[in-house]
């Protein structure tokens, strides 16, 4: 017979030892983020304060931006130098064909560009990586080489000074077609490729259907930044066109002619000439973020 101790029967089991969470202090990460915060405000302010100051002097007289110190808030002769600006050149026809112009070449080379950077990066073929080299080798040639026989060229196609010899020699990139390569090699599954041509897609169809969509965010960043550097351009466009069918960079230009240029008007024009770039990135700025977002969430 076993003789069990009573308080040992008695007493309950006690549970087991639960392990308390311990509490991390936050001290080192709160003050790791209030740096990071001061440096990110203070890059913030460094990249604004320009935009802020073209404001300031595009809506004062020039004679107020000539003294010392110049004044830090914004006037009230905005909008007449705006239309001053618009009176020595037809910023209107210039907004419209940089728009044109831009949106062309950016709607162009995000297609071409990523159906170059599909085949060169997913499709088998013969002489895909010599063809790849030759792309490339395509950046090496300095611009400015190109300009004699480029304007020979449209010259003889009787383009010289219409907007399409400013957008044809633009359709396409080897910058994008490497960029959009290198993005849809590391974003695009060959799963997908399989599952597309055993559903009977063409490739064609399987660019349209699968590639494009997996492509967005590259391609919102290719867009983003053809398009910013079309509006810019300076160079080809001047050489180009005349004065009677600017771009908006080649009306700007001319706002600067005369003695003494007034500094106001140029600034209000380069005003007017800003916004449609900032709206395109505040549009783009959200796919970029998503397809960023979207990649980490799938990491």
């Amino acid at each position: 017979m076993t003789i069990v101790d009573e308080r040992t029967a008695a007493a309950p089991a006690s549970p087991p030892a639960r392990l308390r969470p311990r509490r991390e202090s936050g001290g080192d990460n709160e003050r790791a983020g209030w740096v990071v915060y001061t440096i990110l405000g203070i890059t913030t302010l460094v990249f604004i304060a320009p935009f802020y100051y073209m404001l300031v002097a595009a809506s004062r007289p020039m004679a107020e931006m000539n003294v010392f110190p110049p004044p830090l808030l914004p006037g009230d002769d905005l909008f007449t130098n705006i239309a001053t600006a618009m009176g020595q050149q037809n910023i209107g026809l210039a907004l419209w064909n940089s728009l044109v112009v831009s949106a062309t070449i950016t709607v162009a080379t995000v297609l071409l560009c990523t159906l170059a950077g599909f085949a060169f990066g997913k499709l088998r073929f013969r002489g895909r990586n010599v063809l790849f080299g030759l792309t490339l080798g395509t950046m090496m040639i300095p611009p400015t080489l190109a300009v004699v026989p480029l304007y020979s060229i449209m010259a003889d196609l009787g383009l010289a000074g219409t907007l399409p010899s400013v957008i044809l020699p633009s359709l396409v990139t080897a910058f994008g077609v490497f960029f959009m390569r290198q993005y849809l090699v590391q974003s695009l599954p060959d799963e997908l490729l399989e599952a597309a041509r055993m559903d009977g897609a063409t490739s064609l169809r399987t660019f349209w259907s699968v590639v494009l969509p997996i492509a967005r965010p590259g391609a919102a960043v290719l867009a983003m930044l053809t398009f910013m550097t079309a509006w810019n351009d300076f160079f080809w466009p001047v050489i180009t066109l005349n004065s009677t069918n600017p771009t908006v960079q080649v009306a700007l230009n001319n706002l600067g002619s005369g003695y003494v240029p007034d500094t106001a008007v140029i600034m209000a024009g380069t005003l007017v000439g800003t916004l449609p770039v900032l709206v395109v990135f505040v549009l783009l700025g959200r796919q970029i973020v998503g397809g960023i977002m979207a990649g980490a969430v799938k990491g």
